[in-house]
């Protein structure tokens, strides 16, 4: 029996659908307890299913490479799912454009607020151009942040990890911190959560309230776009 399950995992570990029914599995699983645990921001379905996948990669000894060729379905997936915010964007819009002046006055406070901490925290601690370059677009949801480090000389891989690092920590702190600092407008605590934890925080925003959602995609996309042309001329 034991011999028949181990050929079989043989088997299915050479196909890409392997890790990708895995990854789906295990959010789903994560998602579930989550929602058991009433959305508590310590229970990140994203966290734990980043946990989880990256135990079973180690302990099966799967290479990342192996482990991508089924997972980059998700991967590109991330572009619609982006451009799909546009719908609940379209649906509040006339919220959307009552909104517009302190939109973008918050906008362009956190966005350049992220970008020159992260740069000037990093040359303070000795790190070289292609770190600094890295680290600046911690701040933008993954696709766009890889883009952007790899075309200033930066590594989009360790991008990529502190991309996801920084959304989960947003996630997690967003809500307890609103709460302390009394921000009950949901319009102004969801654009908080997508300026400063892209998509992740936009996921929890779409948690908590529909119109947090909206506006903490709309925060996404508009960072994303100011980073990209700003960033180049700070660093």
């Amino acid at each position: 029996m034991n011999d028949d399950v181990f050929a079989l995992w043989v088997y299915l570990a050479r196909t890409p659908l392997l890790w990708l029914t895995v990854t789906i599995l295990v959010y789903c699983a994560c998602d579930r307890v989550s929602a058991a645990l009433h959305r508590t921001p310590l229970a990140n379905p994203v966290l734990m299913s980043m946990v989880l996948v990256g135990l079973m990669v180690r302990g099966t000894g799967t290479p990342y490479a192996d482990y991508f060729d089924g997972a980059q379905f998700i991967h590109f997936l991330l572009g619609p799912a982006t451009v799909a915010l546009g719908i609940p964007l379209y649906q509040n819009r006339q919220l959307v454009l009552r909104a517009i002046v302190p939109m973008g006055c918050a906008l362009l406070a956190g966005s350049v607020t992220a970008m020159v901490s992260a740069v000037l925290i990093a040359r303070f601690l000795g790190a070289s151009p292609g770190i600094v370059a890295s680290i600046a677009p911690k701040s933008v949801t993954a696709a766009v942040a890889m883009g952007i480090s790899g075309r200033l000389g930066g590594d989009p891989a360790l991008t990529a990890v502190l991309v996801i690092l920084t959304g989960i920590l947003g996630a997690i702190v967003v809500t307890p911190l609103m709460n302390v600092l009394r921000v009950t407008d949901m319009r102004a605590r969801g654009f908080a959560a997508g300026l400063a934890a892209h998509g992740i925080g936009t996921a929890r925003a779409f948690q908590v309230d529909l119109l947090a959602g909206t506006f903490a995609g709309i925060a996404m996309g508009l960072n994303a776009l100011l980073t990209a042309v700003i960033l180049p001329f700070l660093l």
